[in-house]
């Protein structure tokens, strides 16, 4: 089975400004290369990883799109780059023409507008997008799925992915309001789901069974033809490690047939990100 990882950084604390993460969090207040993670993908088996930006810069992505012609590990890059700018399908061509760049992400979780993805002013950006096969990574909320929707309904041929599940609180038990967005969204063909981020979420005192409920809702509702794994990597250190993420993730995914599990575990990604 070709794993793919579909959703790991790396950074350097001196080129982020103070920007996140703050010293308060030890697990992760330093900087993270390549060499960090790629014991880890040997030891796991992982062929190929998703590198996704962390700051809101063109400098970031920049940066990450030259680790990727060092290390054959990044698969492909999500970067950013502001999507209302004036000349956003110029910077979108500029950055494309870097042969790994395969998405942008706008983060949409800091904003202070829930809304803001629902403007008819990102036309220019998408066709760009689309022009140059770039896809859309949704850091999203529970709160911005409405909004999200109408975009992706929109831009019926724009791939879009929701990173982490859309960050639902982790309780006993899912609330309607992500249930009910979420099952909006996957009706979609065009959108697809990372399973990721659960154990941030959930917290130090993460369980499998707690996560369980929100693992089989996107299941169901998306298909394992249209999840994909990711680590969140080095995020992950918050709560958990790669080791444990990965048994928790093959428990979540016991039920599946193993050509599902292929599919979930790699194969989904290699397909959205044109992983060569």
């Amino acid at each position: 089975m070709m794993r793919i990882d579909a959703h790991q950084h790396f950074w350097q604390l001196a080129a982020r400004g103070g920007a996140w993460p703050p010293p308060s969090l030890a697990a992760i207040h330093r900087d993270f290369a390549p060499d960090d993670l790629s014991g880890l993908l040997r030891q796991h088996g992982v062929a190929a990883t998703v590198l996704v930006q962390s700051l809101p810069s063109e400098a970031d992505t920049r940066y990450m799109l030259a680790l990727a012609e060092r290390h054959d590990f990044i698969g492909a890059v999500v970067g950013w780059t502001d999507l209302k700018a004036a000349d956003a399908p110029q910077r979108i061509a500029a950055l494309a023409a870097h042969g790994k760049l395969r998405g942008l992400r706008p983060m949409l979780q800091d904003l202070d507008d829930d809304c803001w993805i629902d403007d008819p002013a990102l036309a220019p950006a998408v066709d760009a997008m689309l022009r140059h096969g770039l896809r859309l990574d949704a850091l999203v909320l529970p709160r911005h799925l409405p909004a999200l929707l109408t975009f992706a309904r929109r831009h019926p041929e724009l791939p879009i992915v929701i990173d982490h599940l859309a960050k639902p609180a982790m309780g006993d038990m899912p609330d309607a309001h992500w249930l009910d967005g979420m099952r909006r969204l996957a009706a979609l063909p065009q959108v697809a789901c990372k399973l990721s981020g659960m154990v941030t979420e959930a917290g130090p005192g993460w369980s499998v069974e707690r996560l369980r409920p929100y693992a089989r809702h996107v299941l169901d509702i998306f298909g394992p033809e249209r999840v994909m794994w990711g680590s969140d990597w080095p995020v992950l250190n918050l709560a958990s490690d790669y080791t444990a993420w990965l048994a928790a993730s093959e428990a979540l995914l016991q039920d599946l047939t193993p050509p599902q599990r292929a599919a979930v575990f790699g194969l989904n990604a290699k397909r959205f990100y044109r992983i060569d």
